[in-house]
């Protein structure tokens, strides 16, 4: 082409550029006039002394974030942008359709304090979604520091955070299967999220994935307090939740509807005592329990039987509750309490070891159904004490088969090769507690991904590690870093089942809020 043609589709782009720009503009400034103006009536009514100003706080931040890609004279770099300000019409078009039909007496004072609750939201889609045990007060000129709920988007940047009355525990996402289920629900945006109180705790909340805005306010029923814990049916219309009999200390499971604001319609024997996280077996049809074991004195969070512990695993008929299978571990101390599922069925398994520090128990195990034992897996010389005797998190990855465990005690996160049980490497992250799946479909970045068959692209002669095609996990800790920790494929012979080994790439962004124990993927 030559230079008079060049400048001609040059020419042609920016007036492009320039018509995406305004259309886009405006669209994006009547959706958000209609978004500040829906929610701040919606405050005016609980907090007569809420003010416009206060969303010139997070517009502040969202221009700090922009400015400096505005400056860049690339097209597709505008247009990328432009696709975050479209986003934000897609969030007030979906809130519209929220609060035009919510009612407000299912946000009653008798449910729960809303003085006490605010969202500051920006205007991007979420990839995770984590608890916050510290972030500073966006409604204050004062630098009191609260407790909350954090959105996150694929960059690592928070995109809401939403103020809770107490700390939380577990998030749960719904799957994304219910929502084409919901009168206003055209996308994903729509998804709710659960948040757990902290163990124990009477409450649990439903959030909007996409606003952070709380929908519900569950309360405990009488006798009962929550362990921290919940997870949805594959469906996504029943959550079941790890409750405690206050009475008898029984562990017990709570069924609630999600397609009818969260109204417990059953409940379950745990099949034992103190159950703290759950899952959904890939077969749709049986929970999975991790009975801690321990008796925990409400008010004093007192564990009051450590020498007479009874942990164990349960999978129970989700339908019914009835006892499908128990496993109890080979130590009464080895306190099971956190899990994760891989798509093969088998069971992941975080212990927390109650007893002796100079005792060395396996920490990390893995379960089938019908296996009459766990398996550990391996740690080199068998020092398990490097874990300091705490599991907080496990997060699997059964594409590429790798499993990753977080102790905040031992101040490490770990990963291990489920092909060979061995560790791949460990690596040291101060306070880390939470821990989730890295997916290279939501990574604005080049070397990160999920699926290896994208990453043996090398010669048959070459044994080096592949550029790309690095799958791993999203670390959250107590210091305010969201660290990435990605593992090398070694490719031969262009081979795509590749198995990962080497060491572990990290990757730290630090924001100014602590993390707390938990971090969930959308």
């Amino acid at each position: 082409m030559d230079k008079h043609g060049h400048s001609k589709s040059r020419s042609a782009l920016e007036a492009n550029v320039v018509k995406t720009s305004l259309s886009t503009a405006f669209g994006t400034v009547l959706g958000t006039v209609a978004l500040v103006g829906i929610h701040h009536r919606y405050r005016k009514q609980r907090s007569p002394d809420a003010r416009l100003q206060d969303y010139l706080t997070g517009l502040n931040v969202q221009l700090l974030t922009l400015a400096p890609s505005l400056s860049l004279i690339s097209p597709a770099a505008y247009l990328a942008q432009l696709k975050r300000l479209q986003y934000t019409y897609q969030q007030a078009t979906s809130a519209y359709h929220h609060y035009d039909g919510l009612s407000l007496s299912r946000l009653s004072k008798d449910s729960m304090d809303l003085t006490t609750i605010h969202t500051t939201m920006l205007a991007r889609p979420v990839s995770w979604v984590s608890g916050v045990s510290s972030m500073p007060k966006t409604n204050s000129l004062t630098s009191e520091r609260c407790c909350g709920v954090v959105g996150i988007d694929a960059d690592r940047q928070i995109v809401w955070q939403t103020t809770m009355p107490e700390r939380v525990h577990d998030i749960v996402v719904q799957p994304a299967v219910n929502s084409i289920n919901k009168a206003n629900a055209t996308t994903n945006l729509s998804r709710d999220v659960v948040v757990m109180g902290r163990r124990p705790s009477e409450s649990f909340w439903v959030l909007d994935t996409a606003t952070g805005q709380v929908q519900q306010a569950i309360k405990a029923g009488a006798d009962r307090h929550f362990y921290g814990h919940a997870c949805y049916s594959l469906d996504g219309g029943q959550l079941y939740v790890t409750e405690n009999d206050t009475l008898t200390l029984d562990g017990k499971i709570g069924v609630y509807d999600a397609n009818n604001h969260y109204q417990k319609i059953a409940e379950f024997d745990s099949y034992g005592i103190g159950p703290h996280e759950l899952i959904i077996h890939p077969d749709s049809q049986t929970l999975i329990i991790a009975n801690g074991g321990i008796k925990t004195e409400q008010a004093s969070r007192e564990e009051l039987n450590l020498d007479t512990m009874h942990p164990s695993l349960v999978y129970l008929n989700r339908h019914n509750g009835v006892l499908l299978e128990q496993i109890v571990p080979e130590h009464k101390q080895m306190s099971i309490r956190h899990l994760a599922i891989h798509d093969d069925g088998t069971v992941m398994i975080g212990i927390q070891f109650q007893g002796e520090k100079h005792i060395n128990v396996p920490l990390v195990l893995t379960h089938q159904r019908g296996d009459r034992e766990f398996k550990p897996l391996i740690v080199p010389n068998n020092q398990w004490q490097r874990f300091h005797q705490y599991i907080a998190s496990v997060a699997v990855d059964s594409k590429n088969n790798l499993l990753c465990v977080t102790t905040p005690i031992g101040g490490c996160a770990a990963i291990y090769d489920l092909t060979t049980r061995e560790l791949i490497d460990d690596v040291r992250l101060l306070d880390c507690a939470g821990a989730s799946l890295l997916s290279g479909s939501e990574l604005s970045g080049s070397t990160m991904i999920s699926d290896t068959e994208l990453a043996c692209q090398i010669s048959a002669n070459d044994d080096t590690y592949a550029s790309a095609g690095r799958p791993g996990f999203i670390v959250s800790d107590g210091q305010g870093q969201l660290t990435t920790l990605s593992v090398n494929i070694r490719c031969a012979d262009g081979a795509i089942n590749a198995q990962p080994v080497g060491a572990i790439i990290i990757d730290s962004q630090l924001h100014k809020m602590a993390f707390d124990n938990h971090l969930q993927a959308l």
